[in-house]
């Protein structure tokens, strides 16, 4: 962000909008700010929250096929949403949108940390076949446990960038967050007694030994200033009303 104290930054897949108003109250820049999500009941959550003097446009819009001519951002951020859609033709789409010499920032789940490995490899199955045994035994509904598919697709950090260079963009940091040894669901537990997460929170991320134990991770890239955009990014196309 420091690159841009100021500038065009698209929020895609922003969910409620948790980026977009740490953006507005954040005292380090102004943006000019645009979310998009596919979903519409997420941008009224989004418009619900913002005043009338915030300038914000808010899209419906698929990841994949964006209503943004090429060449439009300053900063891309992708937090959260490449887990749920075709990463790569997501990421092509991405670097469509953003300027030459403009960053994009992703995240995504990191599917070899323990956390994970232990969560979708055995927690989450547990916690279905345990239902299925309390409805053989005649347990409510209402009280069994149950553990629906998510559609989560993580890729590991080495995948991302493999697909991020392919579409154009250079990375130039990856980062693991959440750092933990804990499994479900002793992880609830526990956090509420550590200080880490509260009042030391950049013991929770690593570039280093630690990383494998990141449940998460975020990719800074960069579209170089040198760039030769597709005639499909000039294409003039029309633009949502915000």
């Amino acid at each position: 962000m420091r690159a841009f104290p100021s500038g065009d930054l698209l929020d895609v897949g922003c969910g409620p909008g948790m980026m977009v108003h740490y953006l507005l109250g954040a005292n380090d820049g102004e943006f000019r700010i645009t979310a998009c999500d596919q979903s519409a009941a997420m941008i009224d959550l989004v418009a619900r929250g913002l005043r009338e003097d915030d300038r914000v446009r808010l899209h419906v819009a698929d990841i994949a096929d964006m209503p943004f001519p090429g060449r439009s951002f300053d900063i891309v951020l992708a937090m959260g949403v490449l887990e749920y859609v075709e990463a790569g033709r997501a990421l092509r789409e991405i670097a469509r949108v953003t300027k030459p010499g403009g960053f994009v920032v992703a995240t995504m789940l990191n599917p070899f940390s323990p956390y994970r490995l232990f969560e979708w490899g055995a927690f989450w199955p547990a916690r279905r076949l345990l239902g299925r045994i309390e409805r053989l035994f005649g347990v409510p509904e209402e009280r069994r446990h149950r553990a629906r598919k998510s559609g989560i697709h993580a890729l590991p950090s080495f995948e991302l960038v493999r697909l991020m260079r392919e579409s154009g963009l250079q990375p130039r940091d990856v980062l693991f967050y959440d750092i933990t040894a804990l499994v479900p669901p002793f992880d609830r537990l526990v956090r509420p007694w550590t200080y880490r997460w509260r009042y030391a929170p950049e013991r929770t991320v690593s570039r280093r030994s630690r990383r494998w134990l990141g449940t998460g991770y975020l990719v800074v890239a960069q579209l170089p200033a040198k760039t030769r955009v597709p005639e499909s990014a000039e294409r003039e196309v029309r633009v949502g009303t915000p």
